[in-house]
């Protein structure tokens, strides 16, 4: 099993890290999609029990979280270069 968060775009660890020490909001994103990440994954595994709708609805919400810090890391990564 995966270690939390780890396969959320693994290709840019350092700016994954870079970005949580530097900005609050992509910290908070980042934070909330490792959450979703587990229910789904509890819930899949058995250890937590939720509807078709609420995995739905989780599995939706973690897809815009890793969207939007896909978008905040390749904004980051320009302004680097």
């Amino acid at each position: 099993m995966q270690t939390q968060g780890a396969d959320m775009l693994t290709e840019y660890r350092e700016e994954i890290h870079n970005l949580k020490q530097e900005n609050a909001h992509f910290a908070k994103i980042f934070e909330r999609h490792n959450e979703l990440d587990q229910k789904a994954t509890d819930a899949d595994e058995g250890r937590l029990y939720l509807s078709d709708m609420e995995l739905e609805t989780i599995k939706k919400e973690k897809l815009l979280l890793k969207d939007e810090a896909l978008k905040m890391i390749l904004e980051y990564k320009k302004a680097q270069s």
